[in-house]
């Protein structure tokens, strides 16, 4: 059974930042990507970053290029979402997402809040 459990979302001023973190265990895939997804309050969840877990590759959404930075701990099975210049258009409920390659089912954690405050 895969387990992915979020830590270090918060409540932070505007312009400020913010470090989540995803722990992984229970899965044996040999090649898979992780990443970040958000949903905002009453919207749909949307893409945040994603990181392909044995070459390295990070895409970004426009929405957070040149503030957050996604990276990855391969020892510890983690990976990390730095978050910068927060705004309020970025608090929303974080979940963090593995996904097998080339094909598999998605795997959720439980969601962290993130709360940018003008």
């Amino acid at each position: 059974q895969v387990q992915l459990v979020e830590s270090g979302g918060g409540w932070v001023q505007a312009g400020g930042s913010l470090r989540l973190s995803c722990a992984a265990s229970g899965h044996t895939f040999s090649s898979y990507s992780m990443g970040w997804f958000r949903q905002p309050p009453g919207k749909g969840r949307e893409f945040v970053a994603r990181i392909d877990w044995n070459l390295g590759t990070t895409v970004y959404a426009d929405s957070v290029k040149g503030r957050f930075t996604i990276s990855r701990d391969n020892a510890k099975d983690t990976i990390d979402l730095q978050m910068n210049r927060l705004t309020p258009q970025d608090s929303a409920v974080y979940y963090c997402n593995l996904r097998p390659l080339p094909y598999g089912s998605d795997r959720w954690g439980q969601g962290t809040q993130v709360t940018g405050s003008s």
